[in-house]
């Protein structure tokens, strides 16, 4: 009987446990997942980029440095408001400036979209992997739009806010099920996984 082989153990450049318990969702069991918790590691990753795709390879090398795990793999997640321009994109976990939370960048967003009629949004996340082949990308996005108001208190981030395509109710409703199916960090991971199995 063939066993299907499981991919290597990867470290997650994050501290926030909800990013993840969220992709050990994602990934099931097709891997061991240890993040800064797990190690210990107090030691803040630096995201000084002006990119996601900037942030997350930074993160990734970094992780890759302090850890010496071969496998390293970190992401960088934006909400991209059609109406603001991209905004806040890249700075969406900063949104709030030194008053930064998940409920004041929430606040913020509304009050900035207060009356208006277009609020298409989309989710974006980038993924980079590093390992002793090189470094790889993987883009996720789900398009949606910005609710008038948040509901539910499932998911995390901007999940009460932000209503996906197909959806008549946000993330923080919906079940984790189907949020890990069509996010946008859903569809990156599953991306890599699909890469990774390939490469093997």
């Amino acid at each position: 009987m063939n066993e299907k082989k499981s991919i290597k153990q990867l470290f997650f450049a994050t501290a926030n446990k909800n990013k993840t318990a969220e992709v050990r969702q994602i990934l099931g069991n097709q891997l061991q997942l240890l993040d800064l918790n797990d190690i210990k590691l107090n030691q803040e990753l630096e995201e000084n980029e002006d990119t996601l795709e900037g942030n997350a390879l930074s993160k990734a090398r970094q992780a890759l440095k302090l850890t010496g795990i071969a496998a390293c793999i970190a992401e960088d997640t934006g909400l991209e408001v059609k109406l603001l321009n991209g905004a806040p994109g890249v700075h969406s976990a900063r949104y709030a400036g030194e008053d930064r939370s998940n409920a004041n960048n929430i606040k913020k967003l509304l009050t900035e979209l207060q009356d208006k009629d277009d609020r298409t949004a989309r989710f974006r996340t980038v993924i980079a992997y590093i390992d002793d082949k090189g470094e790889f990308l993987f883009e996720g996005i789900v398009n949606g739009k910005i609710g008038v108001e948040a509901e539910g208190d499932g998911g995390f981030g901007y999940d009460p806010v932000f209503i996906p395509e197909g959806y008549d109710h946000s993330f923080g409703v919906l079940s984790p099920e189907i949020k890990n199916l069509i996010s946008h960090r859903g569809r990156a991971f599953q991306a890599f996984i699909e890469w990774y199995e390939d490469k093997k």
